[in-house]
């Protein structure tokens, strides 16, 4: 039996790319974005009500990873990038049907003639992602608060942070430099780079965040790891 999905909005994303983007919603706070609801579902009527919910559950579509198919086991970042598990017992992106699921906050509903904007943060999409359903998350069945997987029951540490004077210097000149500033030091405080990469000093990373190329690079002193954004230029 087979089943025709058909995307009912796409999300305008900060993030441009699948590098940088965080690996699991509500971990970059300041990450926002906008979902386009297009025709037949961009009815105001679609989203009566909606406005009472603090957050939601998205349902999209891993468009950039189908055409590289998917295998029963995968390399899940939080193992170090080496380690296998089952691909059921992860969140990977490469899945028999391509589907994944988010949680991100409502901030805003804007109804303007026929079209429908959800303004939403936390998220961990890539722009031009497809969105297949959009659900309330109700706290009382969606929050379980004993649930429990202890490969991964808590957030990973975060990274510190900080920027060059090159790049405080570009900071300094936008309109918006703290919620700029703040949404580059929750986005690298991931730790983005590849799981199997030692720390290297003299690789220079880089990713699409908003409308700026990011560059950065890691720092090590004993065991205590930060970043360097070296440059902030724009795309």
């Amino acid at each position: 039996m087979k089943f025709e999905i058909t995307p009912i909005a796409y999300i305008q994303s900060c993030y441009k790319e699948k590098f940088a983007t965080p690996r699991q919603p509500g971990l970059v706070t300041a990450g926002t974005g906008k979902i386009q609801l297009i025709p037949p579902f961009n009815h105001p009527d679609t989203v009566d009500g909606l406005e009472n919910c603090s957050h939601l559950w998205l349902q999209f579509v891993f468009h950039q990873c189908l055409e590289q198919g998917w295998k029963n086991k995968v390399r899940p970042p939080r193992l170090g990038g080496n380690k296998k598990m089952g691909v059921f017992a992860t969140r990977a992106t490469h899945r028999p049907n391509g589907l994944g699921l988010s949680v991100v906050k409502l901030d805003s509903i804007e109804i303007e003639k026929q079209n429908v904007i959800l303004h939403v943060s936390g998220l961990d999409l890539i722009d031009g992602t497809p969105i297949v359903d959009i659900k309330p998350y109700i706290p009382y069945s969606d929050a379980l608060m004993h649930a429990s997987y202890n490969f991964a029951q808590t957030a990973p540490a975060k990274l510190k942070v900080y920027f060059s004077s090159q790049a405080t210097t570009t900071l300094n000149q936008q309109a918006n430099t703290n919620e700029l500033s703040t949404f580059i030091e929750q986005v690298l405080a991931q730790d983005p780079r590849p799981a199997f990469h030692e720390i290297d000093e003299q690789r220079i990373y880089g990713a699409n965040l908003e409308s700026f190329n990011v560059t950065w690079c890691y720092k090590q002193i004993e065991q205590d790891i930060s970043i360097e954004v070296q440059a902030i230029t724009s795309v």
